[in-house]
Formats: structure tokens, sequence, C-alpha cells
């Protein structure tokens, strides 16, 4: 068996790489729309390390490497990819503070002089659309007073307008919002952006965002060495007063300045907010540039041999797993913050894998169970901005089977009784066309919470059929090759079904 090092995520894929992960591409590619159509084209598959990449000699590229749950159970040595988030849920709760180092990977090559970011990284242009080459794998780092004695990592999509200066989005629902607008308005932030971190540090970067269980001036880093298991590297960043993640593959330094820039030139002209259009955002919708604060660059560090740059992209199976890995962990504590065990398991359905939607398993065990589970779903629906989608069902309802949980919607949903709205009128995300399009100032509809369980006292009239596969075994007529070309040709649901005899 391959060894096991996750501390880097150049240690990480010479791990992958072992265990046949690993595509690695040896022709040459272009950032501007190749390494997207790629990535895309591959949905769902291994993790492509790009080895030429055109204008960038010397200089690699990965994406895909978060776009299976059993590659991240397997990076996080979980046997079940359905037990990730419980392993995040740990590192949530009991956290290990970064190490402070002298000497970083990261650093291993300074520039401080002439910088231009578009020269050297080789960002990528998604599509035809996009208002440029925007930077979407970026780690943004903050931490000490400028997060309330915590440490803040996140990604943000950048802009490099300029060669040393770009926007970033800091949207009001993030952490970064809050540090960027409410805690520190009218001051220089002095913070890096660390490229192709840790795994453990992309996890938490990509879905730390539920507020009630990750307040602001939380220990991000500390929870992602937690979910490593050994503490993450920082090390003091060489031209601002601010740290980078050691084992990051690139780091660029600088201050978020008090200036406010447009995302893009189109938007600058026209001068108005959520009308042209920039890149693909994780809703799965073209996103639109808006106004942010400035940010500008004061150095480049990058690893000496051959640096991995990463590009994950926001609509897709990689960005969506980013997100929901940490946020599954964070909606299971919410639920259990209103009643302890009486939720079993919590999952993202792939067309809910954004930040708009959680299925909830539950057990009702006891009479006066009945009711929590309408309380979960209100709790669900307000825990982060933008909610669009909670539904709760029973036990016996696979919540990895969007066929089941539709069957169980059909079969168990009072609509006078068992649909809730939540936040009516309140604030969602831009990131969602409804969302902008639901009110002044971008109000949101409100999300909608489903009651897809058996009333308790009506259990009696809701028991599921079931035939007798427990009580058959198939080598007794077939032979094991063709009761593998039968299961292989069967499709999700008939799978499940076959497996519970329902």
């Amino acid at each position: 068996m391959a060894q096991r090092d996750i501390s880097s995520m150049r240690s990480t894929l010479e791990f992958l790489m072992e265990e046949n992960e690993v595509l690695d591409v040896k022709g040459q590619v272009d950032p501007i729309y190749e390494i997207a159509g790629i990535e895309k084209a591959f949905e769902g598959g291994p993790a492509l390390l790009f080895e030429n990449i055109k204008g960038y000699p010397g200089v690699r590229n990965v994406g895909n490497v978060f776009a299976r749950m059993d590659r991240i159970a397997k990076i996080f040595d979980v046997k079940d990819p359905k037990k990730v988030k419980f392993k995040v849920l740990e590192a949530i709760n009991k956290p290990i503070p970064p190490r402070i180092v002298s000497q970083a990977p990261c650093q291993e090559v300074v520039i401080k002089d002439d910088i231009d970011v578009m020269a050297t990284l080789p960002i990528l242009k998604h599509t035809e659309l996009d208002a440029g080459r925007i930077l979407g794998g970026g780690n943004n780092f903050i931490s000490g007073k400028y997060f309330r004695g915590g440490t803040h990592i996140s990604f943000n999509r950048t802009h490099f307008r300029g060669k040393d200066w770009a926007s970033i989005m800091a949207g009001p629902p993030t952490h970064f919002g809050v540090i960027a607008y409410i805690d520190h308005p009218e001051e220089p932030i002095p913070m890096t952006i660390n490229i192709g971190t840790p795994p453990a540090v992309n996890i938490v970067a990509g879905g730390g965002n539920v507020h009630s269980v990750i307040p602001a001036g939380a220990d991000k880093v500390g929870i992602a060495g937690a979910l490593q298991g050994l503490p993450v590297d920082i090390v003091k960043a060489k031209t601002v007063d601010a740290y980078a993640i050691a084992q990051s593959e690139w780091v660029i330094e600088g201050h978020l300045t008090v200036e406010k820039v447009w995302e893009s030139e189109e938007a600058e002209k026209l001068g108005r907010a959520g009308m042209k259009p920039f890149f693909p955002e994780w809703p799965g919708y073209l996103g639109r540039a808006y106004r942010f604060r400035k940010f500008k660059a004061t150095a480049i560090t990058h690893r000496k041999e051959r640096p991995i740059f990463y590009t994950p992209l926001a609509h897709s199976y990689e960005g969506s797993f980013l997100i929901t890995v940490f946020r599954e962990a964070c909606l299971y504590e919410v639920a259990e913050r209103c009643l302890p065990g009486f939720v079993v398991d919590v999952n993202t359905l792939h067309g809910l894998k954004i930040q708009a939607g959680i299925v909830y398993q539950v057990r009702k065990s006891k009479p006066w169970h009945e009711g929590y589970q309408k309380n979960i779903l209100a709790a669900a629906l307000a825990s982060t901005a933008g909610m669009r989608l909670a539904v709760i069902v029973d036990e016996d309802v696979d919540i990895y089977n969007a066929d089941d949980v539709l069957w169980a919607i059909t079969t168990r949903v009072n609509p006078d009784l068992d649909i809730i709205r939540g936040s009516i009128g309140g604030r969602g995300t831009i990131m969602q066309p409804m969302e902008r399009m639901g009110g002044a100032g971008g109000g949101f509809e409100g999300g909608i919470g489903i009651d897809a369980t058996v009333p308790f006292e009506s259990k009696g009239e809701f028991r599921r059929s079931h035939y007798p596969v427990d009580k058959v075994d198939l080598r007794n007529w077939f032979s094991e090759e063709e009761i593998a070309a039968v299961q292989a040709s069967q499709d999700e649901y008939a799978k499940v079904l076959a497996r519970t005899g329902a």
C-alpha cells in the first residue's frame, strides 16, 4: 500500500499516483479554455496533472483532485466515504492549532520586484464569456487581530486586472466579508493568497461558511490540522505582517486595500453591479461582476522544483465536494444541537451540491420526538445565508439516492402541514439568480423545508413492502459472472431496491 502523506498537495499527489488516482497529462495544454475544458470533460474522474502548460515552462497544474468522494475518503484515511463528514466534525470540535516555522517550502523562491502575477501563474480562462482569467483556487489567509484572534482561510474569486493588483470578492455572508466590511472597513488588511495548499486546508476553506457552527474568530487552520492529523505549518510572510501556509506551492503576499474596484472592465464602464458576466459560479449559472476591495500584491513566493498550480472549477464535482464535505458536518451539528441523537445522517445529493440544500435522516423512536423534525428544518434554513432546500426523511429512506428521497416526498408529505418556508424577505446570496431577483436590494424569497417523515402514531400505515432478497442466495442459480453482469446493468435506484428488497 502506498505511503499516505497529506501534509502538502505535492505529497498527496504522490500518494494518489501510487493509488492510480492521477492521470498524467504530458501534452501541451493552454490555460485559456483547454485546461478547464479537459477538467469538465473528465468530471468525476481521475485527478489531472498537467505537465506542460503553454507559456509557463517549469510550472505544473492540477485539478479534479477532490472530484470523487471515495478519493477524498482515501486521502483522509476513512474507509466509508459516507463517514468523512464525521471525521470533519471531530476536527471542528477538537482543532489542533497551527505551528509557526521559520523556513518553508513555499518561500524557496521570492519575487519582490517587477511583480506580474498573470505572467507568473497559469491562471485559467474558463469560458468564452469570462471577464478575463480568473483565479479560483487560491486560499485567502488572514489571522490574529484581523480575524478576532482566530485564523481565517477561504476561497474567494480573484481577478488580476493589473500586473500586481486584483479585485477579490468578499460577499457579506462570508467571514471574508465580515473582515473586509464590518470589522476592518477603513484599514488595509495584510493577507496572503495560498495556492496548492494541503488537502485539509482546501476542505476547510471551501466549507467553513456555516456561522452558527464556525463563528468569526474560529481557528479554521486548526480545524484543518485536526483533519489531517498534525498541525498545519505556517510561516511569516516576507513583505507583509501576515502568515502563509508553509506547505503551499505558491503564495501571493499583499494587502486588501481600502480602495474599491470593479471586477471587470465591462462592469466598470457600465458602473452597475450584477449586470455584466464574470465566470461560471457554484450554482451552475454564469456569475456577474461586482465591486469589491482591491488587493495589492507585494510579493510572489513559490517552491523551486516545478511548482504546482491548482485549478478547481467552481461549478463541478470538485467545487461541490470542496463545499459540501465540511458543510455537511456543520449542518449535522446544527441538528445535533436541536436534539442530540435524533439525526442519523446527513447528505447533499448531487443536485444540491452547492451551498443551498441538505437531506437529513432521522430516527423517531419515541412519541415526543414528533415535531422535532420541523425544528431541525427551521434551524437548517436559518443556519446559512441562501439555504434553499432542506428535506428530512425517516431512517428507512436512502438519503444517498435521489429517487428514494423523491419517493418519500411523493408518498409522505402533506402539503398543508409538511412544507415550511424560511427567511422570507431576509438575505440570501447574490450568486443565485433567483435571489438577485427576489426583492429590493436582492431580498431572499425564502427557502423550502420539506418534512417527508411518517407521523410517529401512523408508522404502521407506512410500512414499506419488503421482497425476500435477504432470503435468497443468487449463487444457487447463477454464476458470479452472471450476477456481476446483471448488477452492472442496474441503475443506482435499482441497486438500492435490490439491496433493501423495498
